[in-house]
């Protein structure tokens, strides 16, 4: 259980923060800066919900989404050591990753395939769902780069579950064009 019951600690002034782990990192580290793209992404999402009350079923799947977001930022912010922890860390597991392939699935079903790129807009909601989706592929960037960095362990389904998710965004904005209908295409030169 988490108690909030003062905002402010003051420990942040000298430009550092605390990880799960206790350990204080620099607020630019990439730990830090992964997690904190990842709340980005979760922030996006609350603004494009605003917009799916016509579609409560994409609604209902955007919450747990939002929801499983922070078990990823709980995840990246309490990094593998070497020294026990004497509790178990949030994880992120294969089956949120398996479910957002499956909604993927269900959504696309019924999406005509693409014929050209589409540029992020449409409705109010696919718009915003493409931004989610921008801020989610800069957070998979930033995990792919954290994972790579020796000493440095990010678990296999954290980054697959922010790959899935922007795929899942991209899906989720095309539903929200009237399954692809209202989507804005791409015309290649069109202006020159």
């Amino acid at each position: 259980m988490v108690v909030l019951n003062k905002i402010y600690t003051r420990t942040g002034d000298d430009g550092t923060t605390g990880l799960a782990t206790g350990e204080r990192v620099e607020k630019w580290n990439l730990r830090v800066e992964s997690y904190g793209a990842i709340d980005e992404t979760n922030s996006a999402l609350g603004v494009a919900r605003l917009h799916a009350s016509a579609d409560a079923a994409l609604d209902a799947m955007l919450g747990r989404i939002q929801n499983d977001l922070f078990d990823l930022g709980a995840d990246l912010a309490t990094p593998e050591r070497d020294k026990p922890l004497g509790w178990t860390p949030l994880r992120i597991v294969d089956a949120q990753v398996t479910r957002l392939e499956t909604e993927i699935d269900q959504m696309n079903a019924a999406i005509p395939p693409l014929e050209s790129f589409i540029l992020p807009g449409g409705s109010a909601l696919a718009a915003h769902l493409h931004v989610a989706r921008a801020t989610c592929r800069r957070a998979e960037r930033l995990i792919a780069q954290l994972a790579a960095t020796p000493d440095e362990k990010v678990s296999a389904p954290a980054l697959a579950y922010a790959n899935r998710l922007s795929d899942f965004l991209f899906v989720a904005a095309r539903r929200a064009n009237e399954n692809g209908a209202a989507d804005v295409l791409w015309v290649p030169g069109a202006n020159r």
